[in-house]
């Protein structure tokens, strides 16, 4: 580096020199002498010249963001992870607020206000999925079944989960990566359970690949396809008997109409974040929860942060603080149970803000809204030519439409060109013959946006 880079005050080559004096080292490049010269990259970078100052960067940005389409310029109907709900001002006003921003971390009693806000995230999702202990979120749907799956493998001392076949790509890929690689001695084996034609797990086989090895089983309804399990406590009875885990992934918005895993024999729930009054952020939006029975074995094997509540001195006063610090990677560093972190902590509170807002006849009416709103567009999509829908299968918020004589890929992109983005192409996928789209609607679908959806298909079909 020539000069100084105008954000990195360790640039400064006076500043530079005097790190490296304090070091005992000659050169910046003596600090990664231990890697190995074939992994190093060994030609210069194709970078672009340096930025000279704040206007300079702030019209590249500028530049580069004015090349992005958005949801909030055009109708979505994706899903599959990240989906298109409405967020209330008031989660975007509670978040922005400048006294959250800066209390992100510090010691395990301080930020009492923090620490209460947390404490409302953790009761709140207890309540909907009825289980009393609830960790922090983790960064994602799919760490947190990581997550849940590492804690039934260290309680039984098994090695081995079952999942549906049917899964969210994305999801089973953060699953696969927690399992670790079969070489290492504490991986976890994953074997798929088949899916019947109804969407549903196959009891079957789910019976015949249930022993004494299995860990945990691990389903979700809704499902990946949006399918509703109609008796998931069956399979929860079943694990349980097996001496294994009832691990159960549920959108959280769905639990004003369906009934609570923790209802029906689930010993672990887990779900996504960001449907609670989050925007989806590209993607950066996305957070998972954890939840279990408040018992010293589950709560021992927790790797996230958990907030407690107890009396103070002041008859009528609680304090809330960190527990069981110790077991987390903030505590342990790498002896923690698994490495968890806080880019999601904030989300929380948005979290937190919509579940206050919304209370218990909120969540039913979004509840009963999506359902109704996905069957609408479900039978208008059916009734196109060229397209069909399974419509026995009762859903929640997403659906699969098939298609005979087009390409996804062509159906997609034809839509776009409309203002429109259709569902995830899951042709070729799991569970999903031939051509196949997975589509989302959701309470901030009007009918004349599913009216919109359906006119584009049927011109594009045609």
């Amino acid at each position: 580096m020539t000069k100084a880079h105008p954000w990195m005050a360790n640039s400064v080559p006076s500043i530079q020199q005097e790190m490296l004096s304090a070091l005992g080292l000659n050169s910046v490049d003596s600090l990664f002498s231990q890697i190995p010269e074939d992994h190093l990259y060994g030609k210069p970078f194709n970078l672009p010249p340096q930025l000279a100052s704040e206007v300079a960067l702030s019209r590249h940005l500028d530049d580069m963001m004015r090349k992005n389409v958005t949801c909030a310029d055009t109708l979505s109907f994706l899903g599959a992870g990240a989906w298109p709900h409405y967020v209330p001002a008031i989660c975007d006003e509670v978040c922005n607020r400048y006294e959250w921003q800066t209390s992100v971390f510090g010691s395990p009693t301080s930020d009492h206000g923090r620490n209460q806000a947390w404490f409302e995230f953790c009761s709140q999702i207890g309540a909907l999925v009825e289980m009393d202990f609830v960790g922090l979120p983790v960064y994602s749907w799919g760490c947190a079944i990581g997550h849940s799956v590492r804690m039934a493998a260290r309680m039984t001392g098994r090695r081995k989960v079952l999942i549906p076949a049917v899964m969210d790509p994305e999801r089973l890929s953060v699953l696969r990566n927690y399992c670790e690689p079969r070489e290492m001695a504490r991986h976890i084996e994953i074997v798929e359970v088949a899916v019947a034609a109804d969407g549903c797990i196959d009891r079957d086989d789910l019976q015949a690949k249930l022993d004494e090895s299995v860990a945990a089983l691990y389903f979700e309804t809704p499902s990946y396809h949006g399918v509703i399990e109609g008796d998931p406590g069956s399979l929860c009875e079943l694990a349980r008997k097996a001496g294994a885990e009832a691990i159960v992934g549920v959108d959280p918005l769905s639990l004003g109409l369906l009934e609570a895993p923790g209802a029906y024999g689930a010993t672990i729930a887990v779900g996504p974040t960001q449907p609670l009054g989050v925007h989806m952020n590209a993607g950066g939006g996305v957070g998972g929860f954890i939840a279990s029975p408040d018992e010293e074995r589950y709560a021992s094997e927790y790797n996230t942060l958990n907030i407690s509540i107890g009396e103070t001195l002041k008859e009528g006063e609680y304090g809330f603080g960190l527990t069981l610090f110790h077991q987390s990677s903030y505590g342990s560093r790498e002896e923690g149970k698994d490495w968890t972190g806080n880019s999601v902590y904030l989300w929380a509170l948005a979290n937190a803000a919509y579940m206050a807002a919304m209370g218990p006849e909120g969540f039913a009416e979004i509840g009963r809204l999506i359902v109704s709103r996905a069957r609408h567009a479900a039978e208008e999509i059916d009734a196109v030519p060229g397209c069909s829908v399974d419509l026995a299968r009762p859903v929640f918020k997403e659906f699969v439409v098939r298609f005979e004589g087009a390409e996804v890929a062509d159906v997609i992109d034809a839509l776009r060109a409309k203002g429109i983005f259709g569902g995830k192409d899951i042709s070729g996928e799991p569970g999903a013959s031939g051509q196949a789209m997975l589509v989302c609607v959701t309470e901030a679908h009007t009918t004349d946006d599913i009216a919109k959806l359906v006119s584009a298909l049927k011109e594009v079909l045609a």
